[in-house]
């Protein structure tokens, strides 16, 4: 038991010579949704507090991020969110893209999902309030019905229930 301890210390201490790469990339203002959807300083400052640690080029890596594994756990759900949706290069999407990614976190905000619970643990101020999911809902959907009309695409049928006889 003594000797599995040992190697187990040994261990942890040896992973943390593996350290994350927390350089985030350059930002690109003129790509970057808040700037170019000119989001009212209110709907912003929700978004980024509770989306843009994540879901853009602006992370903020906490002081766990020095400590692995939880480290490596932080790199990889931020390169995963920012795969999903970046919020620094929104303007490179084509517009369908935009309108569906809008329409995603639209959806994941209404059941819950975002942000995430793992998150807001560690970040209780990016915990929305139910005005403030009312806000930033609204505010989405808003932007991918205007992208919709002015680029003419078709809204998405969603979760339609069709019934046969």
């Amino acid at each position: 038991m003594k000797k599995l301890l040992i190697i187990i210390i040994v261990a942890f201490i040896l992973i943390q010579f593996f350290p994350i790469d927390k350089n985030n990339p350059v930002a690109t203002p003129q790509l970057d949704f808040l700037k170019i959807k000119n989001t009212p300083q209110s709907t912003a400052a929700i978004i980024r507090n509770s989306c843009y640690d994540c879901h853009s080029n602006e992370s903020i890596y906490p002081w766990y991020s020095n400590v692995q594994p939880f480290g490596w756990f932080l790199e990889n759900h931020i390169n995963e969110g920012r795969k999903e949706l970046n919020f620094s290069t929104f303007a490179t999407y084509d517009k369908k893209r935009q309108a569906h990614k809008l329409d995603e976190a639209v959806e994941m905000i209404e059941k819950g999902k975002m942000p995430m619970d793992s998150y807001v643990i560690a970040h209780s101020e990016a915990k929305l309030t139910e005005a403030q999911k009312d806000e930033v809902i609204r505010y989405f959907k808003m932007v991918a019905q205007d992208i919709r009309i002015m680029n003419n695409i078709p809204a998405e049928v969603q979760n339609f229930n069709f019934k046969t006889k």
